[in-house]
Protein backbone atom coordinates (compact mmCIF):
# COMPACT_ATOMS: atom_id res chain seq x y z
CA UNK A 1 0.00 0.00 0.00
CA UNK A 2 1.60 3.26 -1.13
CA UNK A 3 1.04 6.41 0.88
CA UNK A 4 -0.70 8.01 -2.10
CA UNK A 5 -3.15 5.10 -2.26
CA UNK A 6 -3.64 5.27 1.51
CA UNK A 7 -4.47 8.97 1.35
CA UNK A 8 -6.86 8.40 -1.54
CA UNK A 9 -8.64 5.72 0.48
CA UNK A 10 -9.06 8.19 3.35
CA UNK A 11 -10.38 10.86 0.97
CA UNK A 12 -13.00 8.42 -0.27
CA UNK A 13 -13.99 7.55 3.30
CA UNK A 14 -14.43 11.24 4.13
CA UNK A 15 -16.40 11.92 0.98
CA UNK A 16 -18.67 8.88 1.36
CA UNK A 17 -19.48 9.77 4.96
CA UNK A 18 -21.63 12.72 3.93
CA UNK A 19 -20.16 14.70 6.82
CA UNK A 20 -20.75 18.42 6.78
CA UNK A 21 -17.05 18.73 7.68
CA UNK A 22 -16.01 17.47 4.23
CA UNK A 23 -16.60 20.85 2.59
CA UNK A 24 -14.51 22.57 5.26
CA UNK A 25 -11.66 20.08 4.91
CA UNK A 26 -11.53 20.69 1.18
CA UNK A 27 -10.64 24.34 1.77
CA UNK A 28 -7.15 23.41 2.97
CA UNK A 29 -4.02 23.16 0.82
CA UNK A 30 -3.66 19.70 -0.73
CA UNK A 31 -1.09 18.27 1.71
CA UNK A 32 -2.94 19.51 4.79
CA UNK A 33 -6.27 18.43 3.29
CA UNK A 34 -4.94 14.89 2.78
CA UNK A 35 -3.69 14.78 6.37
CA UNK A 36 -7.06 15.90 7.71
CA UNK A 37 -8.86 13.30 5.59
CA UNK A 38 -6.63 10.69 7.22
CA UNK A 39 -7.48 11.94 10.72
CA UNK A 40 -11.17 11.97 9.82
CA UNK A 41 -11.05 8.41 8.43
CA UNK A 42 -9.56 7.01 11.64
CA UNK A 43 -11.93 9.03 13.82
CA UNK A 44 -14.83 7.75 11.70
CA UNK A 45 -13.66 4.18 12.21
CA UNK A 46 -13.56 4.61 15.98
CA UNK A 47 -17.00 6.25 15.98
CA UNK A 48 -18.46 3.50 13.78
CA UNK A 49 -17.26 0.85 16.21
CA UNK A 50 -19.08 2.57 19.07
CA UNK A 51 -22.25 3.08 17.01
CA UNK A 52 -22.22 -0.27 15.20
CA UNK A 53 -24.18 -3.51 15.57
CA UNK A 54 -21.64 -5.46 17.65
CA UNK A 55 -22.37 -6.43 21.23
CA UNK A 56 -21.04 -4.11 23.90
CA UNK A 57 -18.30 -6.59 24.77
CA UNK A 58 -17.21 -6.95 21.14
CA UNK A 59 -17.21 -3.17 20.73
CA UNK A 60 -14.91 -2.72 23.71
CA UNK A 61 -12.63 -5.43 22.32
CA UNK A 62 -12.56 -3.74 18.91
CA UNK A 63 -11.73 -0.40 20.51
CA UNK A 64 -8.89 -2.02 22.47
CA UNK A 65 -7.54 -3.50 19.24
CA UNK A 66 -7.62 -0.05 17.71
CA UNK A 67 -5.71 1.30 20.71
CA UNK A 68 -3.09 -1.44 20.26
CA UNK A 69 -2.84 -0.72 16.52
CA UNK A 70 -2.21 2.94 17.28
CA UNK A 71 0.69 1.96 19.50
CA UNK A 72 2.27 0.15 16.52
CA UNK A 73 1.10 2.58 13.84
CA UNK A 74 4.46 2.85 12.06
CA UNK A 75 4.39 -0.89 11.32
CA UNK A 76 0.81 -1.00 10.03
CA UNK A 77 -0.26 -1.88 6.48
CA UNK A 78 -3.83 -0.70 7.07
CA UNK A 79 -4.46 2.16 4.60
CA UNK A 80 -5.98 4.50 7.19
CA UNK A 81 -3.16 3.93 9.67
CA UNK A 82 -0.56 4.24 6.91
CA UNK A 83 -1.97 7.65 5.98
CA UNK A 84 -2.24 8.81 9.60
CA UNK A 85 1.34 7.73 10.32
CA UNK A 86 2.64 9.57 7.27
CA UNK A 87 0.62 12.68 8.16
CA UNK A 88 2.11 12.64 11.66
CA UNK A 89 5.58 12.62 10.16
CA UNK A 90 4.72 15.66 8.04
CA UNK A 91 2.83 17.68 10.64
CA UNK A 92 2.87 18.03 14.47
CA UNK A 93 -0.21 15.87 14.97
CA UNK A 94 -0.63 14.71 18.61
CA UNK A 95 -1.43 11.06 17.94
CA UNK A 96 -2.09 10.50 21.65
CA UNK A 97 -5.36 12.39 21.18
CA UNK A 98 -6.71 9.32 19.37
CA UNK A 99 -6.45 7.55 22.73
CA UNK A 100 -8.80 10.16 24.19
CA UNK A 101 -11.18 9.51 21.31
CA UNK A 102 -11.15 5.78 22.08
CA UNK A 103 -11.83 6.60 25.75
CA UNK A 104 -14.88 8.63 24.70
CA UNK A 105 -16.11 5.84 22.43
CA UNK A 106 -15.88 3.42 25.35
CA UNK A 107 -18.00 5.78 27.46
CA UNK A 108 -20.64 5.64 24.72
CA UNK A 109 -20.51 1.85 24.54
CA UNK A 110 -21.04 1.61 28.28
CA UNK A 111 -23.98 4.02 28.10
CA UNK A 112 -22.42 6.37 30.61
CA UNK A 113 -24.69 9.08 31.98
CA UNK A 114 -23.48 12.38 33.38
CA UNK A 115 -24.34 13.77 36.78
CA UNK A 116 -22.70 17.15 36.24
CA UNK A 117 -21.63 19.32 33.36
CA UNK A 118 -18.03 18.82 34.45
CA UNK A 119 -18.45 15.10 33.70
CA UNK A 120 -20.07 15.86 30.35
CA UNK A 121 -17.29 18.32 29.54
CA UNK A 122 -14.72 15.55 30.07
CA UNK A 123 -16.65 13.35 27.63
CA UNK A 124 -16.85 16.19 25.09
CA UNK A 125 -13.11 16.77 25.36
CA UNK A 126 -12.54 13.06 24.68
CA UNK A 127 -14.75 12.73 21.61
CA UNK A 128 -14.48 16.21 20.09
CA UNK A 129 -11.77 18.18 21.84
CA UNK A 130 -9.44 15.41 20.70
CA UNK A 131 -10.45 16.09 17.09
CA UNK A 132 -9.78 19.79 17.63
CA UNK A 133 -6.27 19.05 18.87
CA UNK A 134 -5.60 16.58 16.06
CA UNK A 135 -6.84 19.06 13.47
CA UNK A 136 -4.75 21.84 14.95
CA UNK A 137 -1.70 19.72 14.21
CA UNK A 138 -2.60 19.94 10.53
CA UNK A 139 -3.48 23.63 10.48
CA UNK A 140 -0.89 26.36 9.93
CA UNK A 141 -0.89 27.92 13.41
CA UNK A 142 1.36 30.69 14.72
CA UNK A 143 1.22 29.58 18.38
CA UNK A 144 0.35 25.92 18.98
CA UNK A 145 0.75 26.13 22.75
CA UNK A 146 -1.87 28.87 22.91
CA UNK A 147 -3.99 27.25 20.22
CA UNK A 148 -4.30 23.75 21.71
CA UNK A 149 -6.71 24.60 24.58
CA UNK A 150 -8.75 26.79 22.23
CA UNK A 151 -9.07 23.92 19.74
CA UNK A 152 -10.16 21.74 22.64
CA UNK A 153 -12.79 24.30 23.71
CA UNK A 154 -14.04 24.54 20.15
CA UNK A 155 -14.50 20.78 20.15
CA UNK A 156 -16.57 20.98 23.34
CA UNK A 157 -18.86 23.54 21.68
CA UNK A 158 -19.26 21.37 18.60
CA UNK A 159 -20.07 18.29 20.67
CA UNK A 160 -22.71 20.13 22.67
CA UNK A 161 -24.24 20.96 19.29
CA UNK A 162 -24.15 17.27 18.32
CA UNK A 163 -25.76 16.24 21.59
CA UNK A 164 -28.59 18.77 21.28
CA UNK A 165 -29.16 18.07 17.59
CA UNK A 166 -29.73 14.38 18.41
CA UNK A 167 -31.41 14.80 21.79
CA UNK A 168 -34.84 13.68 20.58
CA UNK A 169 -33.50 10.48 18.99
CA UNK A 170 -31.33 9.73 22.00
CA UNK A 171 -34.21 10.17 24.44
CA UNK A 172 -36.36 7.84 22.33
CA UNK A 173 -33.58 5.25 22.59
CA UNK A 174 -33.23 5.71 26.32
CA UNK A 175 -29.90 7.57 26.05
CA UNK A 176 -29.47 10.77 28.06
CA UNK A 177 -26.40 12.98 27.67
CA UNK A 178 -27.90 16.03 29.38
CA UNK A 179 -26.37 16.52 32.84
CA UNK A 180 -28.62 15.33 35.64
CA UNK A 181 -27.86 18.48 37.67
CA UNK A 182 -29.34 20.62 34.88
CA UNK A 183 -32.40 18.41 34.49
CA UNK A 184 -33.01 18.81 38.22
CA UNK A 185 -32.31 22.56 38.14
CA UNK A 186 -35.05 23.04 35.54
CA UNK A 187 -37.35 20.43 37.10
CA UNK A 188 -37.13 18.09 34.10
CA UNK A 189 -38.56 20.71 31.73
CA UNK A 190 -36.67 19.59 28.65
CA UNK A 191 -37.19 22.72 26.57
CA UNK A 192 -35.63 24.85 29.28
CA UNK A 193 -32.71 22.46 29.66
CA UNK A 194 -32.13 22.34 25.90
CA UNK A 195 -32.22 26.14 25.62
CA UNK A 196 -29.79 26.46 28.51
CA UNK A 197 -27.35 23.93 27.02
CA UNK A 198 -27.59 25.58 23.59
CA UNK A 199 -26.56 28.90 25.06
CA UNK A 200 -23.74 27.14 26.89
CA UNK A 201 -22.64 25.55 23.63
CA UNK A 202 -22.57 28.94 21.91
CA UNK A 203 -20.34 30.28 24.67
CA UNK A 204 -17.90 27.39 24.27
CA UNK A 205 -17.96 27.85 20.52
CA UNK A 206 -17.23 31.55 20.82
CA UNK A 207 -14.34 30.89 23.17
CA UNK A 208 -12.92 28.24 20.86
CA UNK A 209 -13.10 30.55 17.87
CA UNK A 210 -10.46 32.72 19.52
CA UNK A 211 -8.22 30.21 17.76
CA UNK A 212 -8.94 31.86 14.40
CA UNK A 213 -6.46 34.79 14.67
CA UNK A 214 -3.68 32.23 15.16
CA UNK A 215 -4.39 30.47 11.86
CA UNK A 216 -3.47 31.14 8.25
CA UNK A 217 -6.18 32.07 5.73
CA UNK A 218 -6.98 28.56 4.51
CA UNK A 219 -7.03 27.05 7.98
CA UNK A 220 -9.28 29.89 9.11
CA UNK A 221 -11.69 29.18 6.27
CA UNK A 222 -11.77 25.48 7.16
CA UNK A 223 -12.43 26.15 10.85
CA UNK A 224 -15.16 28.71 10.12
CA UNK A 225 -16.82 26.31 7.69
CA UNK A 226 -16.83 23.51 10.26
CA UNK A 227 -17.85 25.66 13.21
CA UNK A 228 -20.27 27.88 11.30
CA UNK A 229 -22.80 25.10 10.88
CA UNK A 230 -22.89 24.52 14.62
CA UNK A 231 -23.28 28.18 15.42
CA UNK A 232 -26.35 28.28 13.20
CA UNK A 233 -27.73 25.07 14.72
CA UNK A 234 -27.11 26.16 18.31
CA UNK A 235 -28.65 29.58 17.69
CA UNK A 236 -31.79 27.99 16.24
CA UNK A 237 -32.00 25.56 19.15
CA UNK A 238 -31.55 28.34 21.72
CA UNK A 239 -34.35 30.31 20.04
CA UNK A 240 -36.69 27.33 19.59
CA UNK A 241 -35.62 24.41 21.83
CA UNK A 242 -38.68 22.31 21.03
CA UNK A 243 -37.43 21.87 17.48
CA UNK A 244 -34.96 19.15 18.49
CA UNK A 245 -37.60 17.29 20.47
CA UNK A 246 -39.56 16.82 17.24
CA UNK A 247 -36.72 15.26 15.26
CA UNK A 248 -33.11 15.57 14.18
CA UNK A 249 -32.24 19.11 13.16
CA UNK A 250 -30.16 19.88 10.09
CA UNK A 251 -29.21 22.98 8.16
CA UNK A 252 -31.20 24.10 5.15
CA UNK A 253 -29.32 24.07 1.84
CA UNK A 254 -29.11 27.86 1.67
CA UNK A 255 -27.77 27.96 5.23
CA UNK A 256 -24.99 25.54 4.30
CA UNK A 257 -24.10 27.69 1.30
CA UNK A 258 -24.05 30.83 3.43
CA UNK A 259 -21.74 29.21 5.99
CA UNK A 260 -19.25 28.23 3.26
CA UNK A 261 -19.43 31.67 1.64
CA UNK A 262 -18.80 33.42 4.94
CA UNK A 263 -15.94 31.08 5.80
CA UNK A 264 -14.24 31.83 2.48
CA UNK A 265 -14.58 35.51 3.28
CA UNK A 266 -13.07 34.94 6.72
CA UNK A 267 -16.25 35.97 8.49
CA UNK A 268 -17.73 34.03 11.40
CA UNK A 269 -21.26 32.70 10.91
Amino acid sequence: MTTDAAYEHCRQVARASGSSFYAGMRLLASDRRAALFAIYALARRIDDIADGELSAGDKVAALERTRAELAQIDDSTDPVLVAVADAARRFPIPLGAFGDLVDGAELDVRGTSYETFAELERYCRCVAGSIGRLSLGVFDCSDRELGAPLADDLGVGLQIGNILRDVGEDLANGRVYLPREDLERFEQQLELVVAFEAQRGLEWLQRGLELVPLLDRRSTAAVLAMAGKYRVLLTRIADEPSIVLRGRLSLRRWEKGLVIARSLAGVGA
